[in-house]
């Protein structure tokens, strides 16, 4: 057979391939291609908006993490209509639009309403604050960390965990050295999933949490005030951002292996 005959396939595999590239790489060389890499710079309160995404997504993202995991074990272990109810309930704020999601935080936590005037009454406030911003991300990153994370609890198999407390294990012995470990490189994607979902979010900081501003609000503020120019800065900062918990993750497995 000619080499002709054998470059077909795969001259073919590659026809098929570059549809989907390309709709993929055209923006993000439109990008590279329209930056006036000479003359960029940042606006006004561009990097107070910086700190303010990484550092209250950050703590966001902790919090997301300490109540998502026994959620999510409780998840992958419980059958019935309990654990299918919960299950719709977390579908439901995964699929939420999330200006509707902006709107349901107003309705729950806002000055008006019953829990906010609560709230208020024990000194506690929800409004235009680092803590509603943190909320806010709680909300735009929880769901998609459980669904990961609950997946990582079911693959572990339960063979391993009955032995290990047959042998005498506490349930937090047997999590913590068994299940674990297991389930570490799922939780470190859902956790990276929802750091990508809240580090962008617009929707639910825009109506529940407009300030402190974050990249995105601001990058609607500038965008809206200056034109499209102005935001080229934060776009670049942002997609930097999105995989910066990746970049932390391979350092400390480099740091752990010497």
């Amino acid at each position: 057979m000619s080499a002709r005959h054998l470059d077909r396939p795969r001259a073919l595999a590659w026809a098929l391939r570059v549809p989907a590239l390309a709709v993929l790489a055209v923006p993000f060389l439109a990008l590279i291609g329209q930056t006036h890499w000479g003359s960029i710079t940042a606006a006004y309160g561009d990097w107070d908006a910086v700190r303010v995404s990484l550092t209250l997504s950050a703590w966001a993202l902790l919090i997301i993490i300490a109540i998502g995991i026994p959620l999510s074990i409780w998840l992958a272990k419980t059958a019935g209509w309990i654990g299918r109810a919960v299950e719709t309930l977390v579908l439901f704020s995964l699929l939420t639009p999330s200006l509707a999601t902006g709107i349901l935080l107003v309705c729950a936590y806002g000055p008006y309403s019953p829990l906010g005037e609560l709230l208020t009454r024990l000194g506690w406030s929800l409004n235009n604050n680092a803590a509603s911003f943190i909320v806010a991300q709680i909300y735009g990153g929880l769901a998609w960390f459980v669904v990961s994370a609950r997946t990582a609890f079911e693959n572990i198999p339960p063979a391993l965990e009955e032995a290990a407390q047959d042998l005498g294990c506490t349930p937090w012995s047997v999590f913590w050295h068994i299940s674990l470990p297991i389930a570490a490189r799922e939780i470190c994607t859902g956790a990276i999933v929802a750091w990508v979902r809240m580090i962008g979010e617009f929707g639910i900081a825009a109506v529940f949490s407009y300030f402190p501003q974050g990249i995105p609000v601001k990058l609607f503020v500038n965008l809206q005030n200056d034109g499209l120019q102005s935001v080229y800065v934060l776009i670049w900062i942002l997609l930097l951002s999105l995989p910066l918990p990746l970049i932390l993750l391979s350092f400390f497995r480099r740091t752990r292996k010497t």
